[in-house]
């Protein structure tokens, strides 16, 4: 309780502190309420970002946790050769640091040293822009994608090897396939498990920073200040030095990442009321 309090509620307290204040060139820092607030929901620099973090939201995450699923229903059925080296290779990639992926993707999407493009090259076909500004989100989607897969994969597998095998068997007997027992007894068993997945997704989609601070280094012109707003939040702070703005910024966020999570288990609670 001692280094939670010390570690969280004391620097969340501070940081709503400072964003009730604004430091000026004259007056010094003065209260201003909740002024800074006002001021982001008219920046349309955050209005961006977050747009961009929607649309990553809805692209990403369905693809992401869609794949863990049908790895982990795959390793479920027990029908793989070598499984516990498939599921270590699936796994694998969630163990690499996110700065190492990142940089690794970075090499191999580079434009005159990349291997892509090296192959592309030899092949007489046109390189693939993966830095370019229109490619980019599609590029740090892979990057998560690759590293978060086998993530959520674990957490699916696991309530499934919880789920009891009389009901496989049961519905054998009455004559139903692999396919009609995955979609109407294993995925319905663990719907918590997959719900639990899709908050983890969408908290840290809410948070994408290291991919796009890192690939800014390789492609400014294609990755702003603000392509993120956990991003400009980083650069509002230590480059800008608008600390007062930047927690406010910080604020909003966490509380977006709060009402959209909530609103997931809300809708998942009144589906099982229904049921």
């Amino acid at each position: 309780m001692v280094i939670f309090i010390a570690m969280m509620v004391i620097p969340l307290c501070y940081a709503a502190y400072l964003s009730l204040f604004r430091e000026q060139l004259i007056g010094g820092t003065t209260f201003v309420g909740l002024d800074n607030y006002g001021r982001a929901f008219g920046d349309s620099a955050l209005a961006q970002g977050l747009l961009r973090v929607g649309l990553y939201l809805v692209i990403q995450v369905p693809v992401m946790l869609g794949a863990a699923l049908l790895f982990a229903l795959a390793l479920d059925s027990g029908k793989l050769y070598l499984q516990r080296l498939v599921r270590l290779s699936i796994f694998l990639p969630y163990a690499i640091p996110g700065v190492v992926a990142t940089l690794m993707w970075g090499y191999l999407y580079g434009h005159d040293f990349g291997p892509f493009a090296q192959i592309a090259r030899a092949l007489s076909l046109p390189v693939p822009p993966f830095l370019s500004q229109s490619w980019m989100l599609g590029s740090i989607m892979n990057i998560t994608t690759w590293a978060f897969v086998g993530y959520n994969m674990i957490i699916m597998f696991a309530a499934l090897q919880a789920v009891p095998t009389e009901m496989y068997e049961a519905a054998r007997l009455d004559g139903a396939g692999e396919f009609r027992i995955a979609w109407h007894i294993k995925i319905p068993s663990i719907r918590n498990a997959i719900v639990l997945t899709l908050i983890f997704s969408i908290i840290g989609s809410f948070q994408l920073f290291n991919e796009p601070q890192l690939l800014q280094k390789l492609a400014p012109n294609s990755i702003d200040s603000a392509f993120t707003p956990n991003l400009y939040a980083y650069n509002l702070a230590f480059t800008s030095q608008d600390i007062n703005y930047a927690a406010a910024v910080a604020f909003l966020l966490a509380g977006a990442i709060a009402i959209t999570s909530y609103a997931v288990q809300l809708t998942q609670q009144r589906r099982e009321r229904r049921r």
